[in-house]
């Protein structure tokens, strides 16, 4: 499920980023440490996936049912989970002009990842296609990482201009479905009225 989430990621840049620049790009889901940064030779969009969750507020303890064929099946809801990735421009260009370069591209970057609610139906990837409730879109916040500087430090790599993006998936819950017996008649018992005991006042 996650690999079709970077997949449909992937397929919404390069589908919506000018075509100019899509032609130049590279989108990848590396680990952006040292070794990564050498070994940038052209363009790059990197997604460096740090963190899944549990969306506690979309929390649904509420299970529903369906009926097929007069049958009704109970069904637990799926647990929603955030997938939150490290979103940066890597450029192979001249230092003194790079950063420039790479802000500009990371506006093209975040212009596409604003731009829908919910995202497409048409970049969705193998497991997410007809996912019910929809895949929310975009969501910028401020990011889960409590130091910045710490996580660029243990990886070795060149802090950058990051944007925070956050997509929150549904998956269903282990055994969330079970068949109740179909209820076809009702049948009501009286208790048989018991007669006082003689000599009873």
């Amino acid at each position: 499920m996650i690999e079709d989430l970077d997949k449909t990621i992937e397929e919404l840049l390069m589908r919506e980023l000018p075509a100019s620049l899509a032609q130049q790009l590279t989108v990848t889901f590396a680990t952006p440490d040292s070794k990564f940064s050498a070994s940038v030779s052209s363009a790059v969009v990197n997604l460096f996936l740090y963190d899944i969750r549990e969306n506690l507020e979309l929390r649904d303890v509420e299970w529903t049912i369906d009926r097929n064929n007069g049958n009704p099946v109970r069904k637990r809801p799926p647990v929603r989970i955030d997938c939150s990735y490290l979103v940066t421009v890597w450029l192979a260009s001249d230092p003194k002009t790079s950063a420039i370069d790479e802000h500009r591209v990371l506006s093209e970057v975040m212009r596409v990842l604003l731009r829908h609610r919910t995202i497409p139906d048409a970049v969705l990837q193998g497991s997410l296609a007809g996912d019910n409730p929809p895949v929310p879109g975009p969501s910028l916040h401020p990011g889960r990482l409590q130091s910045p500087g710490e996580m660029w430090q243990a990886l070795g790599g060149t802090p950058k201009a990051a944007l925070h993006y956050t997509v929150t998936l549904s998956v269903p819950s282990a055994a969330g479905v079970e068949t109740e017996p179909l209820v076809v008649d009702k049948n009501i018992k009286l208790a048989p009225e018991i007669a006082p005991a003689k000599g009873a006042a």
